[in-house]
């Protein structure tokens, strides 16, 4: 009787044995599927097996076909979250301050089942988390995907990273240069996407903002190896957060040196309006409200930034310093 009842249990166990040991780099052939299902007391002959292959498709599953040696084999090709989908799913529900450790793993391990178990390790990346909100492009999904794969194949990536110019325009660094490093681990931090890698031309650690990174291509040369120093290096990088916290609000004009384009951008996005007042100069204006964290990312820029109006604006940062100057005196 139970041999009987699980019979009528194969096209069950055939969905899920095709959603979790199967993807493009695993198809199962028909033997294999002959011989997994015996091992579960599931007697099934090959033609019986290709008909219920048959069923499963015609169900909905995208199984696909391929060849192992001259032999058919199939897998899932098409699954309700693609891999680069999860990624972001399980770094958002790592990030929810709301959740507690221990629900937050929970949820991933839940999240890991909708993909191979080949692949549901790649989802326990290691990454530090600040937050702030913003929107994230559709271009890092790429970049996170392509990132992702170098990571697994410990392959060098190559790409080209775009900044800001003074009048808001993107372009690529130093004149499109194409670089090469060694991928490590992805970073959110602030709500966006970092790379932590081994930058060639530095010898170095770097770290790249990965919704600024294009063309990105994995390359067939073997990454370089961190030393010990290094991955404690990598381990305990720190970010800097800027949080505008409750204060009165007030739209201010701050004037900036042009260098500081991409920080400006950064913090207020592609929306904040600016205008150019001379060859080294350009002036921002925009809603804030006048905090203590307001006025200390303004002055984390030195004499590189200015506040211009309004005037209870420059007295209360005038005031600031002028108290922080008596700490020190």
């Amino acid at each position: 009787m139970a041999s009987q009842a699980k019979q009528k249990q194969k096209l069950l166990f055939m969905k899920k044995l095709f959603e979790r040991k199967s993807d493009e780099d695993h198809p199962i052939t028909g033997i294999q599927l002959i011989d997994i299902l015996a091992g579960q007391n599931i007697k099934c002959e090959r033609k019986t097996v290709y008909d219920d292959i048959d069923t499963l498709k015609g169900s909905g599953m995208d199984l696909e076909t391929t060849k192992v040696g001259h032999s058919n084999a199939y897998y899932l090709a098409d699954r309700l979250f693609q891999d680069e989908e999860l990624m972001v799913l399980v770094d958002s529900v790592a990030s929810s301050r709301f959740l507690t450790k221990k629900k937050s793993r929970e949820l991933i391990e839940k999240l890991k089942t909708l993909t191979s178990e080949y692949k549901s390790d790649s989802l326990d990346r290691e990454f530090f988390i600040r937050n702030r909100s913003k929107t994230v492009n559709k271009q890092i999904y790429l970049n996170i995907n392509a990132i992702n794969q170098g990571i697994l194949k410990e392959k060098n990536i190559e790409f080209k990273y775009i900044e800001y110019t003074p009048d808001k325009k993107q372009q690529f660094r130093h004149g499109g240069e194409v670089y090469k490093v060694s991928p490590y681990y992805f970073v959110y931090n602030d709500n966006n996407y970092y790379l932590i890698c081994y930058n060639y031309k530095r010898s170095d650690l770097s770290y790249f903002r990965i919704d600024r990174m294009s063309y990105v291509n994995v390359t067939d040369e073997d990454r370089y190896k961190l030393s010990d120093e290094e991955k404690a290096r990598a381990g305990e990088q720190r970010y800097a957060v800027f949080e505008m916290y409750p204060g009165k609000p007030e739209t201010v004009e701050i004037k900036f040196e042009n260098s500081l384009m991409n920080s400006v951008i950064d913090r207020f996005s592609e929306r904040v309006v600016t205008r150019r007042v001379d060859n080294e100069h350009f002036v921002i204006t925009v809603d804030v409200q006048l905090s203590p964290t307001f006025f200390g990312w303004v002055f984390k820029f030195g004499d590189k930034a200015e506040i211009l109006s309004p005037q209870n604006a420059v007295d209360e940062a005038r005031n600031m310093v002028e108290s922080i100057s008596k700490l020190y005196k």
